[in-house]
């Protein structure tokens, strides 16, 4: 494969200047949730209802990027989708299984280093416990998290750097350490023991970022996904909790099938005449 040209690869500095702006209006929407009704009072009017709270958290980003950056990371959202949902399942499949052996590696360690830190994750999860009242509404909307959420770190967080950048790997680990550590209510809910939370987010991250990477730009597979992995927590919580394991894991299973299966085919000898 050829190299990509210079014309490719460099990106304007004004370019990537607004793109900056847009990333840090973004990291300040997302974690004013977190500080500003806390500290300011006529705040908690916004941030005490479902509708202020995501124009805040959601829309501010997507009006910034929209701005500053315009929709072309947006523009291929249903490119491909034979081969999204391929990709999309073995990357998500594969790197679940990485997130889960690194999980218990890192539990290995508190439990030889500090196991009383375990204990605090039993604490109750805050987005879970909000669903109490309404689960089927939060199982429903997971899935318009999930694509807003995807639009804004896939499609624009990391999507701006797709063909600008000779190694995607790069963006696409510095979006999801990103996407994960913006998750700033795992820190202040299980303290010392959120480490063992953050890899399930990195990974399940970046894999939605190679699944954007090797289907073009395609965001509707990585929105399913990303709302089913939040949905399927609900139904666990408040439905059925074998079922809602069983839907947690079950696009994992057939990702890793998928990934044996394309394993077994890049390896297997061609045949040779006789």
């Amino acid at each position: 494969m050829a190299a990509p040209s210079r014309a490719t690869l460099e990106t304007p500095g004004p370019v990537v200047l607004r793109y900056s702006v847009g990333v840090a209006i973004t990291v300040l929407a997302i974690t004013s949730q977190y500080f500003l009704p806390q500290t300011w009072a006529p705040a908690r009017a916004v941030y005490g209802t479902l509708v202020g709270d995501l124009l805040v958290v959601y829309g501010i980003p997507i009006v910034a990027f929209a701005v500053l950056v315009g929709a072309g990371p947006l523009r291929a959202w249903a490119s491909r989708m034979g081969d999204a949902t391929h990709q999309g399942l073995m990357w998500y499949g594969g790197l679940s299984v990485l997130a889960i052996f690194v999980t218990i590696v890192l539990g290995a360690i508190y439990e030889a280093v500090d196991p009383a830190a375990l204990q605090l994750l039993n604490r109750p999860n805050p987005a879970i416990v909000q669903a109490a009242g309404n689960p089927w509404f939060w199982i429903g909307f997971s899935f318009v998290i999930g694509g807003v959420e995807e639009t804004i770190f896939r499609g624009w967080v990391y999507g701006f750097w797709h063909g600008r950048s000779a190694n995607w790997l790069g963006p696409a680990i510095a979006s999801s350490v990103l996407f994960a550590l913006l998750h700033l209510y795992y820190g202040t809910t299980y303290g010392v023991a959120a480490p063992l939370i953050f890899p399930s987010l990195f990974f399940v991250g970046l894999a939605f970022a190679a699944t954007y990477e090797r289907s073009g730009g395609n965001l509707v597979v990585v929105a399913l996904l990303h709302g089913a992995y939040d949905a399927s927590a609900f139904y666990y919580a408040y439905i059925n909790g074998p079922v809602g394991l069983g839907l947690r894991y079950a696009p994992v299973l057939a990702g890793v099938v998928l990934l044996c299966a394309h394993w077994a085919g890049s390896t297997k000898e061609p045949a040779t005449s006789g």
